[in-house]
């Protein structure tokens, strides 16, 4: 009887931590204007594979592990809208509808170019997809939704799309709905954004072609920057493989390393909302030691062979704040460059993904 007792409390202590260890977010998607609910709306985290449609009343629920996620709404014909989450909630999303008006249309086509996709559709997969051995298995299904525009004024590409892209990744196994708000790319400087709202789909397969996407998902986990934000949240950067260093504050050359990633200087660490927050006041570069960089990556910077490992620099603009699940924001104040700027939408990996 005691060992049924003990069984029991371990089980209700178990069940009891899986509860507290996700959380519920529900809601109704309306219409702005009339209040009308809107049927089979996307409901989706945004860069993971969590996603719904929401149903004849407009009512969705998602059960998310906890973190923290940018929620994605969004229907054709509607603006999107998106909200960050991380913890149980019950939504009213109103959804505006979109009215271009006449004078926006003239202006984009003046700039609209014609036969855009024969002149620039290789250059936008190289840097938008990615030109790694990946993206090389990763395949843009519907270019025809592509719009492009240069502007000789600022040299500078634009490039926006009438619908989701619809991108099959056969390397790591996922097909990706991705929603392109604009990819632009400065000439002057050589310098490309993109913005977006991408879901993942896992992609059917065989038990060895699964096998393949799993070990190559590894792969891409290894040294990638969602690695390192599990590792910074985790406090295991120096166990993974991550050197970190900073730029010195009289010689824009000289990187010193740092010894405590985790000084307070730098770091706070987790308190009631179970995030930590970084900040560096110059910038840094992220060594990753326990894997060589790929000779695709060596070629396209023009360094030499003997390089070992792979280095990102970073800028920060503000305090960035990193949840549980690798989720970091605002991520617009994080400004890659090296290794990880190489590394584009075909080796990225959704949030809610963790190798076994």
């Amino acid at each position: 009887m005691q060992k049924r007792r003990t069984l029991l409390v371990l089980f209700l202590s178990f069940y009891s931590f899986l509860l507290q260890a996700q959380f519920d977010i529900s809601g109704v998607i309306l219409d702005s204007a009339s209040r009308e609910p809107l049927s089979k709306a996307s409901v989706f985290c945004q860069n993971t594979t969590l996603g719904t449609l929401t149903n004849k009343e407009g009512a969705f629920n998602l059960s998310l592990k906890s973190g923290g996620y940018d929620l994605v709404f969004s229907y054709t014909g509607y603006h999107t809208q998106t909200i960050r989450v991380s913890e149980q909630n019950k939504l009213e999303v109103l959804l505006v509808k979109k009215d271009n008006s006449m004078e926006e249309v003239v202006l984009k086509s003046s700039f609209e170019v014609a036969d855009g996709w024969q002149k620039y559709g290789d250059f936008f997969l190289k840097n938008f997809i990615g030109s790694t051995p990946n993206a090389e298995k990763a395949v843009l299904n519907n270019p025809e939704v592509l719009k492009f525009f240069f502007y000789k004024k600022t040299n500078r590409l634009k490039v926006m799309a009438t619908d989701a892209l619809q991108i099959t990744n056969r390397a790591l196994g996922y097909e990706l709905r991705y929603q392109l708000d604009s990819f632009v790319y400065f000439y002057n400087n050589n310098i490309n954004s993109y913005r977006g709202y991408c879901l993942f789909m896992e992609m059917e397969g065989s038990d060895s072609l699964k096998k393949q996407w799993a070990k190559a998902r590894v792969d891409a986990y290894s040294g990638s920057k969602l690695h390192f934000m599990h590792s910074y949240y985790d406090s295991t950067l120096l166990e993974d493989g991550f050197v970190l260093s900073l730029l010195d504050s009289t010689n824009d050359k000289k990187f010193n390393k740092i010894k405590d990633p985790y000084d307070t200087v730098y770091y706070g660490g987790l308190d009631s909302t179970n995030q930590i927050e970084i900040w560096y006041p110059r910038k840094i570069s992220v060594m990753y030691t326990k894997k060589s960089p790929e000779p695709e990556y060596l070629k396209k910077m023009n360094l030499p062979k003997s390089v070992p490992y792979a280095t990102s620099y970073i800028d920060l603009k503000d305090t960035i704040v990193i949840t549980e699940n690798g989720y970091y924001y605002e991520q617009k104040d994080w400004i890659n460059q090296g290794y990880w700027s190489w590394k584009n939408l075909a080796d990225l990996l959704p949030y809610d993904y963790m190798p076994d």
